[in-house]
């Protein structure tokens, strides 16, 4: 296998997945809330992010077709300018949240499975290689009644590729807090096994009813992380 690959693989299991493979988190953040759509709701999100040298842009939809179920779809594509001329690339997702214990206020609790394959080209030769993730993470959101909100993600993820198969336990805190009507400030801290945790401050802007505006800052692994993003529940 070739240095090329080797070294987005290795950025991709230190990051939890999530720069080479569809996140389903709202933005701006990683870590999951255990909450889901209203039946029948859809939503449209958009985010350019950068981790390191490799940066992309996203695209997700997702929709909730029963009570307490949301499923999430979802396309990306990156650039890797470590190497001259860039090596691409290219992510498809699907993820199912379950969530069968909601409250507005207090603990609400579910599980989410999720399912991502990432097609990379390399640079220099054109050479195409494809790994496959999965993840299953137990998720649990509490809820105060002045707004502000903790969440807590527990579970594993698993890489296949050429010469690599590796499975690590991952984690996730995550912190909402209100500071206005229609701002949120977000904060949240997560890892895997054998990586230091990566750690990241967010705003998240109503613009109008459902439709959201966002970005965060961080750094992980060593690395430098930034986000934009762009939703919108109906």
């Amino acid at each position: 296998m070739s240095k090329l690959f080797k070294r987005p693989i290795l950025l991709t299991c230190s990051a939890m997945l999530l720069f080479t493979t569809p996140a389903f988190a709202e933005s701006p953040m990683q870590v999951d809330d255990a909450g889901t759509l209203e039946p029948g709701g859809m939503k449209l999100e958009a985010t350019w992010r950068k981790n390191a040298q490799q940066r992309g842009v996203e695209g997700v939809y997702g929709f909730s077709p029963l009570p307490s179920l949301e499923v999430g779809v979802a396309l990306a594509r990156d650039r890797d300018h470590a190497s001259t001329p860039a090596s691409r690339l290219s992510a498809v997702g699907v993820g199912f949240k379950w969530v069968p214990i909601q409250n507005k206020t207090g603990w609400s609790l579910g599980a989410s499975l999720d399912w991502g394959r990432t097609r990379l080209t390399e640079g220099d030769t054109q050479e195409r290689s494809t790994e496959r993730e999965s993840a299953a993470n137990a998720l649990a959101t509490w809820r105060a009644e002045e707004g502000h909100a903790v969440h807590l993600n527990l579970g594993a993820s698993r890489l296949k590729a050429p010469g690599v198969r590796q499975t690590v336990g991952t984690w996730g805190m995550g912190y909402e807090q209100p500071l206005a009507s229609s701002l949120t400030l977000t904060a949240e801290v997560f890892g895997q096994e054998h990586s230091r945790p990566a750690r990241a401050l967010g705003l998240r802007y109503e613009l109008a009813p459902g439709i959201k505006l966002s970005g965060a800052l961080g750094r992980g692994d060593g690395h430098a992380l930034a986000q934009l993003g762009w939703a919108w529940e109906f």
